[in-house]
């Protein structure tokens, strides 16, 4: 059999994408192929479970549009699939002249982008958060929590329901493309497509290079580490608080974020991962280390970010300057309440030159249709993201 679609990857976002495949192209033959012995193992199930607004990009960018779009469309697919949420809202607190500077500009920016967003005074912050302080908040109320794990589940239900085939534990280790087709195997079997559509996330450009493409760019993996608070401190907070961001970062900052579980986790920071795939603290992969020490636009990427980099490090290292980073708009917390929690690891596509790349990034062929950056928020966009990528695939 050769199937007119094959999707590689079983997170989110190849998931919504095999899923509007087959909603786009009713009685469509397509195979999904994922390494682990479940959906949605690696970026998507390691996430803070926020739907972002999309305050944070340019007006008008791609970005900012699908963002919008996407919380929307998860939204929706979470009522539809009975699959729990609370729109709980977020506060982004300034806590120096230099943040109320840059929330200023990020309200003005808020505007420009639709987003509904509310400049709120210290008095007021302090009234809707007691136990967080600041000089002032934007408070965006469409902002979101959800598990992206069970997302990912009711999808991969979807795709049986409309007659996909999801397969699991299936590493891919060969693709092949021909006139007619492309060849992919795995260890003990093979499959054809007419098309393939590559969502791999942390090994998007190893699934490049093994389908003979010509990439310009590495992912260097960026370990975000959380902490988790004690359960009698879960209505510390009543909506997500993050700092205001560094513009210059590609990060939004330590932030506490209410889970769908209830729990409220810290972080996450951002330093660089010694295994792409590692979550345990002390996880080292050596080829993983040799992909990028080898690169020479990470170190180009490091040079240019030394003194964030430093920070960040330090932090990592030594708690109470973790805490610090938290105490900034919530003092009450102390070192007895960062309880351990698993970290999650962003797939941070860099360019040779050293250039972290923010927007999506494509390579292809006439039958392959590689996803190689799907940037953060990728979670909450996912649904727009799989339309884009429909057209683009079914436009070739």
């Amino acid at each position: 059999m050769v199937f007119d679609y094959c999707v590689v990857g079983g997170g989110i976002v190849g998931l919504a994408t095999a899923m509007r495949l087959l909603e786009r192209r009713p009685g469509s033959s397509l195979l999904l192929l994922e390494k682990e012995a479940a959906l949605g193992r690696h970026q998507t199930g390691h996430n803070s479970g926020v739907i972002h607004a999309g305050i944070y990009y340019p007006p008008g960018s791609l970005k900012a549009e699908l963002c919008r779009k996407g919380a929307e469309a998860t939204k929706a697919f979470c009522a539809e699939n009975g699959i729990r949420f609370d729109v709980c809202g977020k506060l982004l607190v300034a806590t120096s002249d230099l943040e109320v500077e840059r929330m200023e500009a990020l309200h003005a920016r808020s505007k420009e982008n639709t987003i509904e967003v509310h400049r709120i005074s210290e008095g007021e912050l302090k009234e809707r958060e007691p136990n967080i302080s600041g000089r002032g908040a934007l408070f965006v109320p469409s902002t979101g929590i959800v598990s992206y794990a069970e997302v990912c589940l009711a999808m991969g239900r979807r795709i049986a329901a409309l007659g996909g085939e999801v397969r699991l534990s299936t590493r891919v280790i060969g693709i092949s493309e021909a006139v007619d087709a492309v060849e992919i195997t795995a260890e003990d079997e093979s499959w054809q497509a007419r098309k393939l559509v590559a969502c791999a996330g942390l090994q998007s450009d190893r699934l490049a290079v093994l389908a003979g493409l010509s990439i310009e760019h590495r992912i260097v993996p960026f370990r975000g580490e959380y902490y988790r608070l004690p359960a009698e401190k879960n209505d510390i907070v009543r909506h997500l608080i993050y700092p205001i961001p560094d513009p210059a970062l590609p990060f939004l900052g330590v932030h506490l974020t209410r889970m769908i579980d209830g729990s409220v986790t810290v972080g996450p920071n951002a330093v660089i991962g010694f295994a792409r795939e590692g979550y345990p603290k002390l996880s080292l992969n050596l080829a993983d280390m040799a992909d990028y020490a080898l690169f020479p636009g990470f170190w180009k990427t490091v040079l240019a970010n030394r003194a964030s980099a430093m920070t960040e490090l330090k932090n990592s290292l030594w708690k109470p300057g973790y805490l610090e980073e938290c105490r900034k708009y919530c003092p009450g917390l102390t070192l007895s309440d960062l309880l351990p929690h698993e970290a999650g690891i962003r797939a941070q596509a860099v360019r040779r030159d050293g250039t972290l790349i923010h927007d999506f990034l494509f390579a292809g062929t006439d039958r392959m249709l590689h996803v190689c950056n799907a940037p953060s928020p990728a979670a909450t966009s996912a649904i727009p993201i799989a339309d884009m990528i429909v057209d683009r695939l079914t436009a070739a």
